[in-house]
């Protein structure tokens, strides 16, 4: 497991920026590296010392071509054809690497859930709102950040939505 360390100088540029727009500088200050990658959510919790469920997967999405940001619990996954319906697409899929760091302006393994170099329409899950404190990616695959669920849907510009599989 990393020792993690609050470093608020190991955000993304982009990201900082962002939060210092947003009137966020708490936030950077609760920004907290790993000298370890924690691109999957599995590595995040690991690190973190969290429940898989407590990580905020962002995920790009192209419905219909236009990218799309879903937001998502790292125990879950995301019914591409919720999405489908969510949005009346006739199409979506998962994005490839190029196109999410196009549109979000970051590398997969490190898309914080705004702070993004385009305007993208934002879906969320519902179930982030079961966890006091969910942790996100601060635009690199070392870094992460604490938030409430809400404040974070709030802040992204989310849609609070169902699109996460049903267990069979």
């Amino acid at each position: 497991m990393s020792t993690p360390g609050t470093n608020p100088s190991a955000a993304h540029p982009r990201f900082a920026k962002a939060l210092r727009e947003l009137g966020l500088d708490e936030v950077k200050a609760r920004i907290r590296r790993f000298p370890d990658a924690t691109r999957t959510a599995a590595e995040a919790a690991a690190a973190i010392g969290c429940g898989l469920g407590e990580i905020v997967k962002s995920l790009v999405f192209e419905a219909d071509g236009v990218p799309v940001l879903v937001l998502m619990d790292g125990a879950s996954r995301v019914d591409v054809e919720r999405v489908r319906q969510e949005l009346g697409a006739a199409g979506v899929k998962r994005a490839d690497a190029d196109a999410v760091r196009e549109t979000t302006g970051y590398a997969i393994g490190g898309v914080p859930p705004f702070g993004h170099r385009t305007k993208t329409r934002v879906l969320a899950d519902r179930g982030l709102l079961a966890h006091a404190v969910v942790w996100a990616a601060a635009g690199t695959p070392h870094t992460v950040f604490p938030m409430a669920p809400a404040s974070l849907v709030t802040y992204a510009g989310g849609t609070l939505v169902d699109v996460r599989e049903r267990e069979a």
